[in-house]
């Protein structure tokens, strides 16, 4: 199996008000993100590429139209956890790119959160 990842930063706060007050998450914060998309192919395209790394430009538009130096909870649908937002990229990328195997969300060098069906 062949596996590629292409990494993409962004900059970005959210809160976790749901959690306890007292939680450092609960109060208002940013990060400063990275996320790495997974793919994977069992063969090679014609090119000799899992897939050409620039045919991932969409996912680079996407973050930073959406996500970049914005408050998250007014983008997300969801709760704007790590793990959700693995699994929205996920999704995202999913649906453009069928080798996509995993995405990873990092919200500091130490902690991070991986969607991989």
């Amino acid at each position: 199996m062949h596996r590629i990842s292409k990494e993409f930063h962004f900059s970005a706060s959210h809160q976790l008000s749901h959690l306890a007050p007292d939680h450092q998450c609960a109060r208002l914060h940013g990060h400063n993100y990275i996320v790495v998309v997974e793919l994977a192919a069992a063969e090679l395209n014609a090119d000799g590429f899992v897939r050409d790394y620039h045919e991932l430009a969409p996912l680079k538009a996407y973050i930073d139209g959406t996500f970049d130096h914005r408050h998250l909870n007014d983008v997300l649908p969801m709760a704007s956890t790590a793990e959700n937002m693995a699994r929205h990229f996920f999704d995202w990328c999913r649906a453009r790119w069928p080798e996509v195997t995993a995405v990873k969300v990092s919200e500091t060098p130490k902690t991070w959160a991986e969607y991989r069906p």
